[in-house]
C-alpha cells in the first residue's frame, strides 16, 4: 500500500495568512497599499477575526506595517532592508555551513540534492514561481541542519521569510536563475568534498551577488 499523505487541517487564520502572503510576495498587493480588513474578509469569505490575526502574523514576518491613521499596509521595497537582510544572511549562513560540513552525512547530502532537483524543475515553470523561494530555502537549510544550532536556524528562517519576495523578484526579473542553478550545484559538490573554505566563500558570494542585483532592481522599481 502506498503512503497516503496526512490531511493537514489549516485554521482560517492560516489560510488567510497564506493567501495574503502570496499576494504580497507576487506583487498583486503593492508596497504601501492599504489592507482593509473588511474587504479582505469579504474577498476570502471569512470573518474579520482571522483577518486581524493574519495581519499580526504578517507584520511579524516583515510583510506588512501597522501605521497610525492608515492601518495595515504592505511593506515597501527598500534598498536599505535588502542590504541589511542579505549581509546578515551572508554572515550567519556561512558560519552555519562551516559548522555543518564536517557533520554532513551521506543522507543529508542526498536529501539536499533531491530538493535541488525539485528546485531546478520548478525554475523551468513560471507557474511554479510561488515554490521557488521555499525550495531555495529548503536546499540551503538542508545543508545547515547538521550544525545542530536550532536557535541560529530560527534566525535564518526569519531572515529568509523577510527575503522571500526579494528573492522571487531577483529570479524573475534579473536573469538570476542560471547563476543560481550553477552556484547551487557547485556548492553541493564542495560540501560533498568537505571543502569548508571554498564552500563558505562561494555561499557568501552567492548571497551577496543576489543582494547586489536585487538592490539595482529595487532602485529601478522605486524610480518608476
Amino acid at each position: 500500500m502506498s503512503n497516503i499523505p496526512p490531511i493537514i487541517h489549516k485554521t482560517r487564520t492560516q489560510l488567510v495568512v497564506e493567501a495574503l502572503r502570496e499576494q504580497i510576495l507576487s506583487g498583486d498587493i503593492q508596497g504601501g497599499e492599504p489592507l482593509r480588513q473588511s474587504a479582505i474578509a469579504e474577498q476570502l469569505n471569512v470573518s474579520r477575526i482571522p483577518v486581524r490575526e493574519a495581519l499580526v502574523q504578517l507584520e511579524a514576518e516583515g510583510l506588512i506595517n501597522f501605521e497610525p491613521h492608515k492601518g495595515a499596509t504592505a511593506t515597501l521595497l527598500s534598498v536599505e532592508q535588502v542590504t541589511e537582510l542579505f549581509e546578515l544572511r551572508a554572515m550567519i549562513e556561512s558560519d552555519l555551513l562551516a559548522k555543518a560540513i564536517p557533520k554532513l552525512s551521506d543522507n543529508d547530502l542526498a536529501e539536499a540534492e533531491m530538493v535541488l532537483v525539485q528546485l531546478e524543475l520548478a525554475f523551468k515553470l513560471k507557474e511554479s514561481v510561488a515554490s521557488w523561494s521555499e525550495l531555495n530555502t529548503r536546499f540551503h537549510t538542508r545543508l545547515y541542519q547538521a550544525a545542530n544550532r536550532p536557535h541560529t536556524m530560527d534566525v535564518v528562517n526569519g531572515l529568509n521569510t523577510n527575503c522571500d519576495r526579494y528573492i522571487r523578484l531577483q529570479l524573475l526579473f534579473t536573469g538570476g536563475i542560471p547563476i543560481a542553478e550553477r552556484e547551487h550545484r557547485v556548492l553541493l559538490e564542495l560540501c560533498k568534498n568537505r571543502d569548508i573554505e571554498k564552500a563558505t566563500t562561494l555561499l557568501r558570494e552567492h548571497i551577496l551577488h543576489a543582494s547586489d542585483s536585487i538592490k539595482k532592481l529595487v532602485e529601478q522599481k522605486i524610480k518608476s
